[in-house]
């Protein structure tokens, strides 16, 4: 892990809390989280073990201080850590695949639909918190959406980083299979 690498993720961290500051509430205070955007889009870029526990811990703290979602800090936490594992693991198992933008795209899409059902899942049967929707509702109301937004800003923002990445002398899996 270089120096330059850790920056590198310090700033998707940094993006994602400013987006994820600025976005509106949705259902009941819920927000899409684009630090989850970020945390893949640095996934993608050093996937390695050390640098998505670094990413996952991270994203997870900053979304769940920044959360309005009732007890919302260690479901955050627990959901980064098991969607940014599983996110790990289906890219290195598609390590062939996951070269093409599509096949990324669709995997941040699955990786914000296996996060929104973990921190659901931990925050409303776990730890029981009181917010006055069922499940259902907020999967609906606030997941699905999600998915969208994240899809799309990642569309927008990781062709950017990534030319950014090549430009510099960032050692990373894109620079490597380049």
């Amino acid at each position: 892990m270089t120096t330059k690498n850790l920056v590198l993720m310090a700033l998707l961290v940094g993006v994602g809390a400013a987006l994820y500051l600025v976005t509106p509430g949705m259902v009941n205070g819920m927000k899409p989280d684009f630090m989850l955007t970020m945390m893949f889009i640095g996934i993608l870029l050093f996937p390695t073990v050390k640098e998505t526990f670094l990413l996952s811990l991270a994203t997870g703290v900053l979304s769940g201080l920044f959360t309005t979602f009732p007890a919302g800090l260690v479901p955050n936490i627990i959901d980064k850590a098991i969607t940014g594992f599983v996110f790990l693991g289906a890219l290195l198992f598609l390590k062939k695949l996951v070269n093409h933008f599509a096949v990324s795209a669709i995997l941040v899409g699955l990786g914000t639909i296996l996060s929104g059902t973990v921190f659901l899942t931990v925050a409303l049967f776990v730890f029981n918190a009181n917010v006055g929707a069922t499940f259902a509702m907020l999967f609906i109301g606030v997941v699905l959406p999600a998915v969208v937004f994240n899809v799309i800003a990642f569309a927008v923002i990781y062709p950017i980083v990534s030319k950014l990445v090549k430009r510099s002398k960032f050692v990373t899996a894109i620079s490597q299979i380049s």
